[in-house]
């Protein structure tokens, strides 16, 4: 019996242990191969997203990766006004996993979508997507003054998390 109780804890034990290991630990800072993915603005300007965020710095920044396809997407853009509306500094980044460039302006105009619009060419399994281990969208993450993520992922305008990184 004293046997069994044993095994049971280190069963138990060893449960606990790896789900603690598999804990997904946010990151804080950009990868190389992220800040080398492109991206291309409005005016059809080509960047990497590294020259995309030192547009920015020194301001707190939404990122928020959408598509005009994606109904969790269009449902969330009425939170994401009113987050605007309620932070005049923060600049709202808008990258456009569309299917087309066509797409993403028309989506931009469709859903009178406010901010910085860029699109990402290299779409889902992009470096800049793998970094964040994109599976979802929307997905937005923050980035403070001086560069660093205060907010690896949110999947929800609404999130707490989110309110609490702006």
């Amino acid at each position: 019996m004293m046997r069994f109780n044993l095994m049971r804890i280190l069963c138990f034990f060893l449960f606990v242990v790896l789900c603690a290991c598999s804990v997904e630990q946010e990151k804080t800072q950009f990868s190389e191969l992220a800040l080398a993915d492109k991206m291309i603005s409005l005016q059809g300007q080509e960047m990497t997203f590294g020259e995309l965020l030192k547009q920015y710095k020194g301001k707190k920044i939404l990122l928020d990766v959408w598509a005009s396809w994606c109904a969790d997407c269009v449902e969330g853009m009425p939170e994401v006004k009113e987050i605007q509306k309620n932070n005049p500094d923060l600049v709202f980044v808008f990258l456009s996993l569309d299917k087309s460039i066509q797409a993403w302006k028309n989506g931009i105009q469709k859903y009178e979508v406010f901010g910085e619009h860029y699109f990402v060419p290299s779409g889902w399994k992009g470096n800049f997507n793998s970094f964040i281990d994109l599976d979802w969208i929307p997905r937005y993450m923050v980035v403070n003054e001086t560069g660093k993520i205060t907010l690896f992922k949110a999947t929800k305008a609404t999130s707490k998390k989110l309110k609490e990184a702006i």
